[in-house]
């Protein structure tokens, strides 16, 4: 199902097809399938990082515009479905299902500031109450399973249709699973974590909107997605998610938040982005294939495309 919490306006999908038939012609051998992008723009007053300004009630009444390309299509991650796990350990910590600690405080900002796969372990085993190990017999092992499934169960609580087609009960690793990972994971992969753009784009529109959780826990979750676009900085961070990403072609006086996803077939980012004197937007990226992972200019192409369409604002509706 496309996505319900934006509304479709006819300029904009003109301005991505724009972007999307420049960006094949400079990277021809990104094929149309290779690719899923979802842009929303927020007009303003529209209430957006407001610091959770508004109640969840009258935000999502309102509907930005939006626009998708491929936004429904099921797409390994990386590490993009960390977000999904800072939204539910923030969920759990409101909830007091899980009590704060620094160790778990450690493993969200790892995870998220530098995507950190072992913090992200440590999160998925809070939340779900499992660890990783040797196999398990069938009885025990069901029961496992059920409780890994518990941040999809919480997902598919808050009754967005977005939400219906994703799966996200893996860890993310380095080497790859064993053991009762490998297993749950599946023979030919086929429970791997999957998201859409519109997916993502609908979570993330949640913090930026301060009702993800709590206006209070929403301004938490995007102190820890603020990157920084001092090139001074990125220099000496190597776990940037900038340089390569959406983030590396926008000028320094822009503010970026986001969280970026790459392994050896993808490399994805998602990002809210503030310009000077331009309305702010959210824009989805998804490229798969092994040679596009490795490509550290196509996801900069495609955020400065975006930038210039934004930038002389042709695509506004009147």
């Amino acid at each position: 199902m496309a996505a319900t919490f934006f509304e479709a306006k006819q300029r904009l999908s003109t301005a991505l097809n724009e972007v999307l038939e420049a960006t094949w012609a400079e990277f021809p051998r990104l094929a149309r399938n290779q690719i899923a992008i979802t842009w929303v723009v927020y007009d303003p007053p529209f209430p957006v990082n407001t610091g959770g300004a508004i109640r969840a009630e009258d935000f999502w009444q309102q509907r930005p515009r939006g626009a998708s390309y491929r936004g429904v299509e099921r797409i390994y991650p990386a590490s993009v479905v960390k977000l999904f796990y800072l939204v539910a350990a923030h969920e759990w910590l409101e909830r007091e299902m899980v009590q704060p600690s620094a160790e778990l405080d450690r493993a969200l900002r790892d995870m998220i500031v530098d995507s950190s796969n072992d913090a992200t372990g440590l999160v998925v085993d809070v939340l779900t109450g499992t660890t990783s190990g040797p196999e398990l017999p069938p009885g025990p092992f069901e029961t496992w399973q059920h409780q890994r499934n518990l941040v999809n169960r919480y997902l598919r609580s808050l009754q967005w249709p977005e939400l219906d087609t994703i799966n996200v009960n893996q860890k993310t690793w380095c080497d790859g699973p064993y053991g009762r990972e490998r297993k749950f994971l599946g023979e030919t992969f086929e429970n791997r974590n999957m998201l859409t753009t519109e997916a993502t784009a609908r979570l993330f529109h949640s913090i930026v909107g301060g009702v993800a959780v709590s206006g209070a826990r929403s301004q938490a979750m995007m102190a820890l997605l603020r990157r920084s676009l001092d090139p001074a900085a990125l220099a000496t961070d190597p776990e940037n998610q900038v340089v390569g990403f959406l983030g590396a072609s926008l000028p320094t006086d822009a503010a970026l938040w986001s969280k970026a996803g790459l392994m050896s077939k993808v490399r994805h980012d998602a990002a809210y982005i503030e310009l000077p004197n331009c309305p702010p937007y959210l824009l989805i990226v998804f490229t798969e294939g092994s040679e596009h992972s490795e490509n550290e200019a196509i996801l900069p192409f495609i955020s400065q495309q975006v930038a210039c369409q934004i930038g002389n604002g042709q695509f506004l509706e009147t």
